[in-house]
């Protein structure tokens, strides 16, 4: 009779497990105590596709160190859903993953400016009406031989030059934002986990040698593509350790199934844009570094690189527009 409920609890625990690996979640015991490079400064592609919402690039933690996930355009499960970014939180001297996700408002996302909208509170690229979606290109890059569905809204761009690309909330250097009412009650709706073809494409940025941080000094050599189908790895030799990405202490958010829209028509995807600088940035491995609070808002992890350069800001956070943000190369 007591073998019964431990299997039970056995049967509970690879469910668990099973449902963490499916959204590409890891807890393998690393703590990481130095956070994530500054968001780095790239051009957004046009969008492909009528109806594709823009999803942010993101630093990702490997076995390896961070590594950057390219920014694309993506379907969204269902209509009238909008993608919410993950974000790193700092909590009890560590570095945790707050997994992003799809709903029916964007919720919190820990106040980083991802730009293109996304400028650390809400979203300001666009909005869904009578089931289809408004680009607003004040601030998103559209093709406007295939998305015909746009407006432009400047009121949301304030333009005020920022040199704050912090990629993590809460500790040394990082954002201080808290959630809003609208943001916390975001929260508690239907979300939906990042898509089978969103994780996908995180493996694929993870078996790139050059996205890694310690590579690429802060400068990814894939910074968005047009379309997670568009990302081709330029170099995937082996790394030092397994190359599948994970997010320790990462944090899940409640995640159900739903049916996705008929994709639209495919187009031929523009090149991948990439970032071009010159500037230098050491990434040590998170067991040796020590963390120390930059004198401004650029993030600092004992490394040595220039402030990100500076750029029209929008309202809330994001870069300005003006037919368009596009941001110095």
């Amino acid at each position: 009779m007591k073998k019964t409920p431990l299997l039970l609890i056995l049967l509970l625990a690879l469910s668990v497990a099973a449902t963490k690996a499916d959204a590409q979640v890891f807890s393998v015991g690393v703590s990481i105590r130095v956070g994530p490079p500054a968001i780095p400064v790239y051009v957004q592609p046009d969008c492909p596709v009528d109806g594709y919402l823009w999803v942010p690039g993101y630093w990702a933690y490997g076995d390896d160190g961070y590594f950057w996930v390219p920014g694309y355009w993506a379907a969204p499960p269902t209509i009238g859903y909008l993608w919410t970014p993950g974000y790193w939180g700092y909590a009890g001297g560590i570095y945790g993953w707050h997994a992003g996700y799809w709903g029916p408002h964007v919720g919190f996302y820990g106040g980083v400016n991802y730009g293109f909208g996304y400028g650390g509170v809400g979203f300001v690229g666009g909005n869904w009406e009578g089931g289809h979606f408004r680009y607003n290109t004040a601030v998103m890059h559209v093709n406007t031989t295939i998305v015909h569905n746009t407006y432009v809204d400047r009121t949301v761009i304030n333009n005020t030059t920022v040199n704050n690309r912090v990629s993590y909330n809460g500790g040394p250097g990082g954002t201080n934002a808290r959630p809003t009412p609208a943001e916390a009650r975001a929260a508690n709706e239907h979300h939906i986990a990042a898509t089978s073809e969103q994780l996908s494409h995180q493996r694929m940025a993870g078996q790139d040698r050059n996205q890694y941080a310690n590579v690429n000094h802060g400068l990814p050599a894939n910074a968005a593509v047009a379309r997670t189908t568009a990302y081709h790895p330029s170099h995937t030799a082996s790394l030092s350790h397994s190359t599948s990405p994970s997010h320790s202490n990462a944090i899940n958010h409640p995640t159900h199934s739903a049916n996705r829209p008929v994709t639209p028509a495919h187009h031929t995807a523009p090149a991948a844009t990439t970032a071009n600088h010159t500037m230098t940035h050491t990434t040590n491995r998170p067991a040796t570094v020590q963390h120390t609070a930059p004198s401004h808002p650029v993030v600092q992890h004992n490394v040595s690189h220039p402030a990100p350069h500076p750029m029209p800001h929008e309202g809330g956070g994001a870069p300005h527009g003006g037919g368009g943000e596009r941001r110095p190369r």
